[in-house]
């Protein structure tokens, strides 16, 4: 980071950083009110659009929010730590508990706006589980809510006629979820692959995860193979970029 004496930094982001910085000491903690736009103007003698611009950078990182009428506060809210490796261990789900259980230790975690549809595949989604023409896909839409706010849009994708009469395609797929269900068929999943990559969300994808302006999103496929190396789920994951943190722990 630049230091304070480096004038090639905009007012704007000095200010920011000094700020951000008092929250890293601890001098402001979680929920903690910030300076507002007016003690901003008159500690650092700035224009009141700089002031606004400071403490936007740091809304749109995620480290401070705005509450109508009331100022701007630091977040509270404790990012979720995604374990992408441990998370999907055949002890988890093969146990009855679900795989969210490595992440969200003993927070409270809502899953809503669940919908379960058969439907065309995706031209994408059809490639990948080697769909014959025609063939439709068992969709299972979700919203996981973490103490309270939104952090993750996902839709899964799994051939119809594999999953037809199972729990699968019920809003409630039961102890260890989908891919307990699937063990149970005869069709386990044994291996995983995950591609990851960022960009800005939409305007629904923002509205549904109740984003801060200016926050990206991270975007997650798995795709689910059996022991024979067949596809049998592609889980399409949206990501609220400001309240994950991505963590893979494995030997060399």
């Amino acid at each position: 980071m630049a230091n304070a004496g480096d004038d090639r930094r905009p007012k704007y982001q000095r200010i920011a950083d000094t700020l951000r910085e008092a929250i890293r000491s601890g001098e402001y903690g979680p929920g903690d009110r910030l300076p507002g736009e007016n003690d901003l103007m008159a500690a650092h003698g700035v224009a009141r659009m700089t002031a606004r611009q400071a403490l936007s950078v740091l809304r749109d990182e995620g480290v401070a929010e705005a509450r109508k009428g009331a100022g701007v506060f630091v977040r509270e809210f404790r990012p979720l730590r995604r374990r992408g490796i441990q998370r999907l261990a055949q002890q988890q789900w093969g146990n009855g508990r679900s795989i969210w259980s490595t992440d969200i230790e003993n927070r409270s975690l809502d899953v809503d706006q669940v919908t379960v549809s058969e439907e065309a595949a995706p031209v994408s989604v059809a490639a990948v589980l080697d769909l014959a023409d025609e063939e439709t896909v068992c969709v299972r839409r979700r919203r996981f809510v973490l103490d309270g706010k939104p952090v993750l849009l996902a839709t899964s994708y799994l051939p119809a006629s594999l999953v037809a009469g199972s729990a699968i395609t019920q809003e409630e797929t039961g102890p260890g979820g989908t891919y307990a269900r699937l063990a149970e068929l005869g069709y386990k999943p044994v291996h995983f692959r995950e591609e990851v990559r960022s960009r800005m969300p939409s305007q629904d994808e923002a509205t549904q995860l109740a984003m801060s302006a200016g926050t990206p999103v991270i975007l997650v496929c798995r795709t689910a193979f059996t022991a024979e190396g067949r596809p049998v789920e592609i889980n399409e994951m949206t990501l609220d970029a400001a309240s994950y943190i991505l963590e893979y722990d494995f030997d060399a």
